[in-house]
């Protein structure tokens, strides 16, 4: 059952600029659909808001419900954006924070202003291991050994040595991947590592440079075919880059 929620609780998508936040009204609430999407104005920052009567699940349309506010915000302007499911006990609680925080909030909002983040993920290419073993000696000599005396050990040790060398490789090429993309951001960051995965990070990218990213990822795409398999993702919500602690691209 859905856990119920005090009547002057609300769930906050955004804090953003007062005209940007405007542009979310008509937007459909998560949870009660029946509920408005409002705005809460504290001088210069605004909340965007609505009633919840319980505390939200991640069902498909309540998580769309989320993302169509944030991308109807951040199409006319910066945004912080909350994670889905966050909860303000009331409309006190939600002034006082963007009161207490505004500083931090002006600062991060001028720094994203016409700015969104990209995301670009990276995995290793199983169909790369005919590269990998012309390239490893060890790893032909692992694999003729284990055909001469083949058992469970030895194609475990094989299995082993050849997923490593085939992370190795998609490590390599999303150093290079991260080293040209950031040619193109103003900041970027580092992922959570991912099961699997060689690269997981997301960048600011100017409106203005967005098609020449796009672009730079289809080409890295295919430089590094063989090493490793791309996928890139946005424009989004600036996620990752909303506390501060974003680092320089570059660096």
């Amino acid at each position: 059952m859905p856990t119920p929620l005090a009547p002057s609780s609300l769930y906050v998508y955004a804090i953003t600029e007062p005209e940007t936040a405007e542009h979310a009204r008509r937007c459909q609430a998560v949870g009660d659909h029946a509920a408005p999407v409002t705005v809460l104005v504290e001088g210069d920052l605004a909340a965007v808001v609505s009633p919840a009567a319980e505390k939200p699940r991640a069902r498909r349309r309540d998580l769309r419900a989320h993302q169509d506010v944030l991308s109807a915000l951040l199409a006319h302007g910066p945004v912080l954006p909350m994670r889905f499911g966050v909860i303000a006990p009331d409309e006190g609680s939600v002034r006082a924070e963007m009161g207490a925080q505004r500083e931090q909030h002006r600062s991060a909002l001028e720094r994203l202003a016409g700015k969104a983040e990209w995301n670009v993920k990276g995995e290793s290419v199983p169909e790369a291991l005919p590269d990998l073993l012309r390239e490893d000696a060890g790893l032909r000599a692992l694999r003729a050994s284990t055909r001469l005396r083949p058992g469970y050990e030895a194609n475990v040790r094989l299995g082993e040595a050849v997923a490593a060398g085939l992370q190795r490789r998609a490590e390599e090429a999303a150093r290079e991947v991260v080293s040209e993309l950031s040619a193109l951001a103003t900041e970027v960051r580092a992922g959570g590592a991912l099961t699997g995965g060689a690269l997981n990070s997301s960048f600011l990218v100017a409106h203005g440079a967005e098609a020449a990213f796009r672009q730079a990822v289809h080409a890295l795409a295919e430089r590094h075919r063989g090493r490793i398999a791309l996928t890139v993702t946005g424009p989004l919500p600036c996620y990752s880059f909303v506390t501060g602690e974003a680092v320089p691209a570059g660096q």
